[in-house]
């Protein structure tokens, strides 16, 4: 039971230089503290085994600080279960997740990637050349299931703004009586000075914001880690244009209609002041 503990121990509260416990280090600490006279690394393995403790593995966390989080959350879950405010919506509301994958990298390997062969998998060759980066913004319709999406240059106000024009223009929102936009608090769409612009260039455009540190809610994010797996993952591309054609390629069979933008990427300079970039 103490090694146990001691597995549970923050390695730092006990003035040791680790970030974490290894069955080596825990053996080390149980002889030194006197927990035990001797005692095998294979004992303590199979004990925490045992009891299901891994001290050498740890999970990234978020913790909500935004103090309205209950109420922000629930509001924009009510809307993917399409009530808003207590009242179920109508035919002609809309709820839209959007937004922006950013710095999608162009890695050109420095050899060829390989296909899966016998007994081989398939192999990325480790060292690339950098040929720059672009973003990816898309908007998801909740209930239609129908994706609009676009690259940018960089991200911002005005590439943003560009995304909703986009969608804005087309039915059935541009004459649907509301059209939710389901946003994070990023620096394209961030506070109330977003809600007045956008609101006022779309009288039917409701802007609703996640809680702050809470993009997860967003539903967007779950298309963003569809594409990351299956588009991303490994990075071989040759240029910037290679990984345009890819993105907007997979999203093609739910695309909403949006029309494919062409993208002049410059290498190098500073970005166009187009308000907020990131």
């Amino acid at each position: 039971m103490a090694v146990k503990a001691l597995a549970c121990e923050l390695p730092s509260k006990l003035d040791l230089p680790l970030s974490r416990w290894f069955v080596p280090d825990l053996r080390a600490e149980a002889i030194a503290s006197g927990i035990v006279a001797q005692i095998s690394e294979t004992t303590i393995w199979r004990w925490l085994s045992a009891d299901a403790i891994r001290p050498w593995t740890f999970r990234s966390w978020l913790f909500p600080r935004d103090p309205d989080f209950e109420a922000k959350a629930g509001r924009v879950l009510d809307l993917y279960h399409r009530q808003f405010e207590g009242t179920p919506l109508g035919e002609e509301d809309f709820v839209i997740c959007a937004d922006e994958k950013t710095s999608i990298q162009a890695r050109c390997r420095c050899h060829p990637t390989l296909a899966p062969a016998a007994s081989r998998a398939m192999r990325v060759e480790h060292e690339y050349a950098r040929c720059g980066a672009l973003q990816y913004l898309a908007a998801w319709d909740v209930h239609r299931a129908k994706l609009f999406g676009r690259c940018e240059e960089h991200t911002g106000i005005a590439p943003f703004g560009r995304l909703v024009g986009d969608v804005m223009a087309q039915e059935p929102y541009a004459s649907a009586r509301r059209v939710f936009w389901v946003v994070d608090n990023g620096p394209s769409h961030r506070g109330e000075s977003s809600i007045v612009r956008l609101e006022t260039s779309y009288p039917n455009l409701r802007l609703i914001h996640c809680p702050v540190h809470s993009s997860w809610l967003n539903q967007a994010e779950v298309y963003f880690s569809v594409l990351q797996r299956k588009v991303l993952t490994p990075n071989d591309f040759t240029d910037l244009d290679a990984v345009e054609r890819r993105v907007l390629d997979f999203q093609a069979p739910l695309r909403g209609g949006c029309p494919a933008v062409p993208v002049e990427v410059h290498q190098g300079g500073p970005p166009q002041a187009d308000g907020a970039t990131a």
